[in-house]
């Protein structure tokens, strides 16, 4: 038998094992395949294959959101007289959200974790390792959401469908913690493509958002998800579906205060949208009610300001390309201004309340109970001010002002300081506009919008309320492999323990027979009084003068520090550091006495997760 032929022996055996022992007797034919494919490739070969099937499948979940709630948005707009749109702008939105609540209590048990927080969660404190509900539940509750007049996007619960689809189709092929991380951010980059039909974005969205920290060696995987989610996108949706812009000014230096002023203006309004969104988030949790009366309370106060402003109902994306292509009075049309003598002063003020109201739109339809993000919102909202300064500039008496390329940058920048994503906001804009040559106002707009929302908090809102409960490390990206560590995993439940009255004789039994080198001094309802170590009983035992009145409590020491069961295995890293010591007790709020702890057991599981991650 030659090499070649022994390797393909040897890789039959290894399939055959592996189709006996996880039970592939019941897979699917095209799964038998991909484990067949798993053993013949090599880890680089089999990991652009994954990259493109994820990419296509998370594409594919992409279009079909786009598509359900465009043509829910064309019934309502296009198909609907304007007396009745009025009408459904009070009945939808409020329904929205009451239904999407009202599924996510019944079909999916109260189980609501959204927007790009539910990605680093689960790569923080799950290995990756993302539920198999979250490849349908995304879609099920964004398309009543947002398609119903939710004024949030469908990017966000995208890119979870994505991260989930990448996550499922990693366990189902038994990957490490290292490939499963990089399909699920292949994944929600696929998704961020498809939506935006811009791969190079959905690339910096995974190294800027998801993967912070992170140097992956094989990153083709990521490229490929792009350029599939990217291309299923441009095949399947139609022009108006896209996220495309045709009109634009060619750059000019010259203009280069307009886009300096732009971009102080999108970072202050950033900072507000987030501070709103912060309060909201902030009314609704304190608010003494079941989820789903918030939820109807949210849904009235979204389809009052719908009803209002009609702008605000759904995505916006519609309104914002009007802006570019200078079709401003019909974004007036369908509202109730339409009975005043429209004049710039008027679009003016109507566009001033769109803006404001937009914060207060968006976080009443996610935090009551609705399903979306901050992609579209953040970019209609910043269309929508560089529109609102260019039309100013405009009346001030300024001549030659690029209204729709302060449009485009404007987007950028609202996106900048809202995600705390430059390079995303950049490259999105650039790819949507065929606007390359716009990099310069670009870069000079997200940079200055980026660096406000810098100067206000270090982190995005949201992720520091995920680092404030412990959930995720925003510093280092390979710290929140600790995450994936439970401390209940590390308690010596089978610590050796001894009354405080129990006698020397007892004392000497139990170092005797026993293996360890910490005991637990106790009382008799099991509460810690102190701890004992060899190096405590040695010089007792082996003094040859006997004292009688030598006890327990006499030779035992209070420990250097106690651990509790709720303590995070990174605070307990630390806590071994500022003691210098290797073992500690852990009791629980009683005192009761729950076993010993090691640094070196903690270190031993991280670096096996860090070995695991790395090959």
């Amino acid at each position: 038998m030659n090499i070649n032929n022994k390797k393909r022996y040897i890789s039959f055996l290894r399939f055959k094992r592996d189709f006996q022992k996880y039970g592939l007797e019941k897979a699917r034919s095209y799964e038998l395949i991909l484990h067949w494919l798993n053993n013949r490739l090599s880890r680089s070969q089999f990991l652009l294959l994954s990259g493109i099937l994820v990419g296509c499948t998370a594409g594919l979940a992409g279009v079909l959101l786009k598509t359900i709630v465009h043509n829910i948005h064309f019934f309502i707009t296009n198909k609907v007289h304007f007396e009745y749109q009025i009408l459904f702008y009070i009945i939808f939105p409020f329904l929205g959200i009451v239904l999407t609540t009202s599924i996510v209590l019944t079909i999916f048990k109260g189980q609501d974790r959204k927007g790009i927080g539910a990605i680093l969660y689960e790569i923080a404190q799950n290995s990756s390792i993302v539920s198999s509900v979250k490849t349908y539940s995304q879609i099920v509750q964004s398309a009543i959401t947002v398609g119903l007049g939710g004024s949030a996007g469908l990017e966000s619960p995208i890119a979870v469908t994505g991260a989930a689809i990448g996550s499922n189709y990693a366990q189902t092929y038994r990957l490490n913690y290292k490939e499963r991380t990089l399909l699920l951010a292949a994944g929600a980059t696929a998704g961020v493509a498809s939506a935006f039909n811009a791969p190079i974005a959905g690339v910096m969205f995974a190294f800027e958002i998801l993967l912070t920290g992170v140097v992956f060696t094989d990153f083709i995987p990521l490229v490929v998800a792009a350029v599939c989610g990217s291309l299923l996108s441009r095949i399947l949706l139609q022009e108006d579906i896209l996220f495309r812009f045709h009109t634009r000014e060619a750059f000019d230096y010259r203009n280069l205060p307009y886009y300096l002023i732009l971009g102080i203006i999108t970072g202050l309004y950033a900072r507000y949208f987030l501070m709103v969104s912060q309060k909201v988030e902030h009314f609704i949790k304190g608010l003494k009610m079941s989820r789903l009366r918030k939820a109807m309370l949210g849904g009235a106060i979204l389809s009052l300001l719908c009803m209002l402003f009609p702008p605000l109902f759904g995505e916006g994306y519609d309104t914002v390309k009007a802006f570019t292509n200078g079709n401003t009075n019909s974004i007036i049309e369908n509202s109730l201004f339409r009975y005043f003598d429209i004049k710039e002063w008027t679009i003016i003020v109507f566009l001033i309340c769109v803006c404001l109201l937009k914060a207060f739109a968006t976080s009443f339809t996610i935090f009551s109970g609705g399903n979306g993000g901050n992609f579209a919102p953040s970019l209609f909202a910043g269309g929508t001010v560089g529109f609102l300064f260019a039309v100013i500039c405009q009346q001030i008496g300024f001549k030659d002002v690029p209204v729709s390329n302060l449009v485009l940058v404007g987007m950028a920048g609202a996106m900048s300081g809202v995600l705390y994503a430059p390079l995303t906001a950049i490259f999105l804009i650039a790819e949507s506009s065929f606007g390359y040559d716009l990099f310069i106002p670009l870069m000079i707009v997200s940079v200055i919008s980026y660096l406000i929302a810098k100067w206000f908090s270090p982190i995005s809102p949201e992720l520091k309320s995920l680092a404030d409960q412990g959930k995720i490390f925003t510093n280092q990206h390979d710290e929140n492999l600790l995450f994936s560590l439970h401390t209940e995993d590390f308690i010596d439940r089978y610590s050796q323990t001894i009354n405080e009255n129990a006698s020397i004789e007892e004392l000497s039994d139990l170092v005797k027979n026993g293996n360890k080198n910490f005991f637990a001094v106790i009382d008799d309802h099991k509460k810690l009084r102190g701890i004992l170590t060899l190096d405590d009983i040695r010089p007792y035992f082996f003094n040859d003068e006997n004292d009688l009145t030598l006890t327990i409590t006499k030779i035992m020491r209070a420990p250097a520090a106690f651990i509790h069961p709720d303590d995070k295995p990174r605070e307990i890293l630390q806590i071994f550091d500022n003691t210098g010591t290797w073992s500690l007790p852990v009791v629980d709020q009683q005192n009761i006495f729950l076993g010993f702890i090691s640094k070196s057991s903690i270190l031993m599981s991280y670096r096996q997760l860090l070995k695991g991650y790395s090959n």
